[in-house]
């Protein structure tokens, strides 16, 4: 079993839901990501979720672009991003930890040596934006062989047949994108997302979890009512960022990221 699904399964055993925080990997410096992957878990993530800075970060809002350039030119790369991973690992053996970005990077490395390294590093998963299931063989082949999951997304407008086409590829968990259009816009429809919720679990027995639009403790909240997991993005990296461009220094940065975080698993896990 892996360290994803065993983590689901725990968190099912006790009544919980998976907090899943997601934030740039490098951004606003390299040296930044692994104190506040370890801060991130202290303040309650159960599953951490780095981005794969790339140049044209189609699915992102401008908070999570404007990150993904940061550490660009901060001179991150997907090996350097698996070299967080690593050293994560030294203090760190049981949170799931996955990458989400685009397929340029991971196939430029090459699909074998990708999955050679990723779990080299400890990597459990990835979540490629831009792979359709038609097109996600040569990848899956590979990151199974490896024993590492690979996540998809399900969006509002995705039809039926197109869910059960994911979800028969997919491992892991189903991450169900909330709103129409990029990350951080909108406001959620926590009915809206009660249904099509339904809609993925009548094709697929994983985990679902939730991103897009959640923002604090009670957006959150109303999720969980519903989902295996919350993904809180855009919300910790502009806190992140707001701090920074006050003159605030990195570790006051990852403070507000961890209250922020701290407050939101408090959301969750309080009595409905």
């Amino acid at each position: 079993m892996s360290r994803i699904a065993g983590c689901f399964q725990k968190l099912a055993e006790e009544g919980r839901t998976a907090l899943i925080p997601y934030v740039v990997a490098g951004d606003p410096r390299q040296a930044f990501t692994v104190p506040l992957m370890h801060k991130l878990v202290e303040s309650g993530a159960d599953i951490l979720e780095l981005g794969v800075p790339f140049s044209d970060p189609m699915a992102e809002g401008p908070v999570i672009q404007l990150a993904h350039e940061r550490a660009l030119a901060n001179g991150t790369t997907l090996s350097k991003v698996l070299a967080m991973v690593s050293e994560f690992r030294k203090t760190d053996s049981t949170t799931p930890v996955l990458l989400m970005g685009y397929a340029n990077p991971v196939m430029h490395m090459g699909y074998r040596n990708f999955a050679n390294a990723a779990v080299a590093a400890g990597l459990d998963g990835l979540l490629t934006v831009d792979i359709p299931p038609e097109e996600v063989d040569g990848i899956n082949g590979e990151l199974q062989r490896v024993e590492m999951d690979n996540i998809f997304l399900v969006a509002p407008t995705t039809p039926d047949e197109r869910i059960a086409r994911i979800a028969s590829r997919a491992s892991g968990f189903i991450y169900y994108v909330s709103l129409k259009g990029v990350t951080g816009a909108g406001n959620l429809d926590t009915v809206e997302v009660a249904s099509r919720v339904g809609a993925i679990r009548r094709h697929s027995s994983l985990p679902v979890a939730v991103g897009f639009g959640i923002k604090d403790a009670a957006s959150a909240r109303a999720v969980a009512q519903t989902a295996d997991g919350v993904v809180v993005g855009s919300a910790l990296v502009n806190t992140m960022a707001e701090v920074i461009e006050r003159g605030g220094e990195s570790d006051a940065a990852i403070a507000a990221a961890a209250s922020l975080l701290g407050d939101i698993r408090r959301g969750i896990d309080s009595p409905a």
